[in-house]
């Protein structure tokens, strides 16, 4: 099902006013997150059950989830929400640089549409939140140069 239908059928808001989960267990990966996705609204969380319960309550759009983190790792919150029918629409996005094994593991995961590995561009950052939103990406200043995110 395309995200645009997964959209609408939860009675999402127009495009640029999206909300994000965006998950970190790095504070410094948090703000520069928050920064480059400004476009949207963006609720962060520092923890894997952090952002499940979050992600739970709030209903966002989408999730960008640190595969590394405490609490649960984003595989396994994104496991969890797959599981669940009332957040099993909600496209994930994981990020890691913990190789490929991970990224392997990812693409089995229910609910994932992306996976990044770290160190990544932000331009390719925004590029994949607009296509897993059925969007164009937001201009803004990463739009041209690359800025890296370990």
């Amino acid at each position: 099902e395309p995200a645009d239908a997964r959209h609408a059928a939860r009675g999402g808001r127009p495009r640029m006013s999206a909300r994000l989960v965006v998950a970190d267990d790095d504070a410094g990966v948090r703000a520069l997150l928050g920064a480059a996705l400004a476009a949207y609204t963006v609720l962060p969380a520092a923890r894997g059950d952090e952002a499940l319960a979050l992600i739970r309550r709030e209903r966002p759009d989408l999730a960008v989830l640190d595969v590394q983190m405490p609490g649960l790792d984003g595989l396994a919150v994104a496991r969890a929400l797959a599981a669940d029918p009332a957040t099993a629409a909600i496209p994930v996005v994981l990020c890691s640089g913990a190789g490929p094994a991970v990224a392997a593991a990812a693409g089995r995961a229910g609910g994932v549409v992306a996976f990044l590995p770290k160190p990544f561009e932000l331009r390719e950052l925004l590029g994949t939140v607009a296509r897993a939103l059925g969007a164009p990406p937001p201009p803004g200043p990463w739009s041209g140069r690359p800025e890296w995110v370990a």
